[in-house]
């Protein structure tokens, strides 16, 4: 079973009171010279404030990140791979941010990736941008494999913060694939984010729009805005 957009964009538009409304809720994602502009250090910042985000309020994460920058010297990889246990440590006796060791410990390991990604591809920004979203859940895969502490909904939480586009398995998102067919349950198997891929790549033919907005328009047909 496919999902129509037509359906799709009257459904949402419905919940809004006129179509600059609509489209001022829906996200943005950055154009792929704007992340090949961005330093490798925003996205080694990026991925960090997703780690720390996970299983917290993102908001308590948010409203610290400004101590983290601060802490971790704007974290530029070069620098924050040679994080030791020491400076780690030190790090723990810092009350302005979220003192977990595990997390700590995952930046320089981060950093060590974004080295390896910016030596065979000249930058990390330039690698997110040659990345087509035809084939979102590979980078998910690869971010997961080769990243720390970005699996689960980590890696696309991390690909939002960073801009680059991609869609959302959320709990609404899930729901409205499950009430079209495309799934059965909250996909885990390779076969089900496949079919969740196919499903994202058709819509955004039928549409012309990222996968951002399409992610939030299904949130919506399920969930209002309002």
């Amino acid at each position: 079973m496919a999902l129509d957009y037509r359906w799709l964009h009257d459904t949402v538009r419905a919940r809004f009171a006129s179509d600059e409304a609509m489209e001022a809720f829906l996200p943005q994602a950055l154009t792929a010279e704007e992340l090949r502009s961005k330093g490798d250090d925003r996205y080694l910042s990026a991925m960090s404030q997703r780690v720390f985000q996970a299983g917290m309020q993102h908001a308590v994460v948010d409203a610290k990140w400004p101590e983290f920058e601060k802490a971790f010297a704007g974290f530029e990889p070069g620098q924050m791979v040679l994080l030791g246990l020491e400076q780690i440590e030190g790090h723990m006796q810092n009350d302005r941010i979220i003192r977990d060791r595990a997390k700590l410990q995952s930046i320089a390991k981060n950093a060590r990736f974004i080295l390896d990604i910016r030596q065979a591809h000249g930058s990390f920004g330039g690698f997110l941008a040659d990345w087509p979203g035809s084939d979102t859940i590979g980078l998910w895969h690869v971010l997961a494999q080769r990243g720390a502490r970005l699996g689960g909904r980590s890696a696309a939480g991390f690909l939002r913060l960073a801009g680059k586009d991609t869609f959302l398995l959320t709990s609404h998102v899930v729901a409205r694939l499950v009430a079209a067919g495309i799934i059965g349950r909250t996909p885990t198997s390779q076969r089900d984010l496949q079919a969740v891929q196919h499903a994202f790549n058709a819509l955004q033919q039928s549409a012309g729009r990222p996968l951002c907005q399409l992610s939030a328009m299904l949130a919506l047909s399920i969930h209002p805005a309002f």
